[in-house]
């Protein structure tokens, strides 16, 4: 009936010259104008809030040749927008790109994909990115970004991020457990080279059954090798040198067997690595510039897939405050 656009079939009601129109075709009238208003809004909508975040830099990058408020924003540079018109991917890594990121960009409710690395953006990273109900991969490493992550509230519901890439800023403070509390989907979490503190965050081994990467190297974290770990039954890679770490191997670790990759090099671990012939699975291992005592147990051998081998006694090092 509205052959290939509503709109016109629309234009040509409204045309007519009859002055009584049918109840059904008045019901028509009042649905399409409805759509024609939502498809108009969700549009300016898009483009309001990444015009937004344009306004929050102070270097673009030249994004405002592409960015025009006049022009589609589906067209514009580093922008990906699906069947609907809603921005889905904000691609914008390596574009000289220095300010702050806006949390506007938590307004665009079909983002799926932001990634803002290798800038100069400054300031904290936006809890509405984080706690958005679309958005499955974040990557804001490389940057300058500064504070902490911040704590969500206890009534969010869970968050469907997949990846959370944070390395190479200037992050501080502890993890907080609210985050890792709601996001049930996380696969990877990057989180090297900041100024993280604290204890190693174990909470995804138990509310993200998919969780594969912890990445936490170079960083300030203290503490024990958490026996929580045991629960991360898909963890892939464990990589969390040069820290404060301190203490035991905890027997649980070596129950992983689905570790592919570990790195424990340049934290002040002790004891022996009696139990890592159980994980089958490595390919790497870096343990070196620890405490570890005794030699590189024979068993080592069986590990069919080990391809890299770091070095297992300790240089002289000063521990990290």
């Amino acid at each position: 009936m509205f052959n290939k656009n509503p709109f016109t079939y629309l234009h040509m009601l409204l045309s007519k010259s009859c002055t009584c129109i049918d109840p059904f075709f008045g019901l028509v009238i009042v649905l399409l104008v409805s759509l024609a208003s939502h498809t108009s809004s969700s549009t300016e909508h898009e483009k309001s809030s990444l015009l937004q975040f344009l306004a929050g830099l102070s270097r673009d990058g030249g994004l405002t040749v592409s960015w025009q408020h006049n022009t589609d924003c589906c067209t514009w540079k580093g922008i990906t927008c699906n069947q609907d018109r809603k921005v889905t991917d904000v691609l914008l890594a390596s574009q000289g790109l220095e300010g702050f990121i806006s949390p506007f960009l938590g307004n665009l409710t079909g983002l799926l994909h932001i990634n803002l690395s290798r800038n100069s953006l400054s300031g904290g990273l936006p809890l509405k990115l984080v706690s958005s109900s679309s958005i499955l991969v974040i990557d804001v490493s490389f940057n300058r970004l500064t504070g902490g992550l911040s704590e969500l509230p206890s009534s969010t519901p869970p968050q469907p991020l997949q990846v959370l890439n944070i390395s190479s800023n200037l992050f501080t403070g502890r993890f907080p457990s609210t985050i890792w509390e709601v996001m049930k989907s996380l696969v990877s979490l990057n989180a090297s080279t900041n100024s993280f503190t604290g204890q190693i965050p174990t909470t995804p081994c138990v509310t993200a059954p998919s969780f594969a990467v912890l990445e936490l190297s170079f960083n300030q974290l203290s503490g024990n090798i958490p026996q929580g770990l045991s629960n991360c039954s898909m963890l892939k890679l464990l990589s969390v040198g040069y820290n404060n770490l301190s203490g035991y191997l905890p027997d649980e670790l070596f129950n992983v067997s689905s570790l592919e990759h570990l790195s424990l090099h340049s934290n002040w671990l002790e004891g022996d690595l009696n139990g890592i012939s159980k994980l089958t699975n490595l390919v790497t291992l870096d343990l070196g510039g620890n405490e570890f005592i005794g030699n590189i147990p024979e068993s080592i051998g069986d590990l069919k897939r080990l391809e890299e081998q770091g070095q297992l006694h300790k240089p002289a090092q000063t521990k990290k405050k």
